[in-house]
């Protein structure tokens, strides 16, 4: 025997670009760069086991939902308009209990004096999800992601486990670097009133400000560090939770063309990698794990 177990179905990567017309403090043009990916869940057994289809929202429709919604709302936060179409699923569609709605943003940045010419910006990605859920609530995760950051000194890695397989020396002077992959939970989404851009902007600066701050005896400190400044800074951020890969970088030999090396030559690695991981919580958190489904 087998039967049906947990499913959800959508429309991935809708990518939408929109411009506030003379929407910047300046009068000039806001451009907003996001891919918009919603998924559902509710009563849908029947077009798994039958193909009965009468409960099935299309993901055509999904995807038609986000380019009307960005054009009513205008310019908006990604938290904004990720609330909007999951309620919009919620709410339209009796057989449908939960909607999760994920947003990526791409900045741009303006071009010298012009209102209306742009470059794209790589130095991260914005993410939101949001999950409207009929029982649970809502909950909204935002933060970044491919934020690569590197100190060239003040980090250290000594007096670790060892064993008949430990070959790594102890370092007191190393380069530290890390592709920053954050999320953090904020304790009320449903606050009508929020102000998402000022917290996420609050959030990524007290990132990089442990970062940089933090003299780092290893990466799980420094992890520690960053969520700890976020949750110290944005008291409506209840959880932080980070993935930091180290992206080693290894001093080159230089002594075989009789040249020294001190710490000016690095090799940096692709794989293998580190991979650290880890949640910072505020000691009143709520719980709503489903938030970050």
């Amino acid at each position: 025997m087998v039967r049906l177990g947990p499913n959800r179905y959508g429309k991935a990567e809708v990518h939408v670009v929109t411009v506030g017309r003379g929407a910047a403090p300046d009068g000039g043009d806001v451009l907003r760069d996001r891919r918009v990916s919603t998924s559902l869940s509710g009563e849908l057994a029947a077009t798994h086991l039958v193909g009965d289809n009468r409960h099935v929202v299309a993901t055509d429709s999904q995807k038609n939902a986000v380019n009307v919604f960005v054009r009513r709302l205008g310019d908006v936060e990604p938290e904004t308009l990720a609330l909007a179409l999951g309620r919009h699923f919620v709410d339209e569609h009796e057989h449908i209990d939960r909607a999760r709605v994920a947003v990526e943003e791409y900045p741009w940045v303006r071009l010298g004096a012009s209102p209306h010419s742009f470059a794209r910006s790589g130095q991260y990605v914005r993410t939101t999800t949001a999950v409207v859920d009929g029982e649970l609530g809502v909950g909204v995760v935002s933060g970044v992601a491919r934020l690569v950051v590197l100190t060239t000194t003040n980090s250290e890695f000594w007096g670790f486990a060892r064993d008949a397989l430990t070959t790594l020396p102890d370092t007191k002077d190393r380069m530290l670097a890390t592709e920053v992959s954050a999320r953090w939970r904020y304790r009320s989404a449903g606050d009508a009133e929020a102000d998402w851009s000022a917290a996420w902007t609050a959030a990524y600066q007290e990132l990089l400000a442990a970062f940089s701050q933090t003299y780092s005896y290893s990466l799980q400190q420094t992890l520690f560090a960053m969520g700890r400044r976020v949750l110290e800074a944005v008291p409506a951020i209840c959880e932080v939770r980070l993935v930091l890969p180290n992206k080693h970088h290894y001093l080159v030999d230089l002594e075989p063309f009789g040249l020294e090396n001190e710490n000016q030559v690095y090799y940096a690695a692709d794989r293998p990698y580190g991979l650290i991981e880890g949640a910072v919580l505020a000691d009143d958190a709520p719980d709503a794990d489903f938030a970050w489904d």
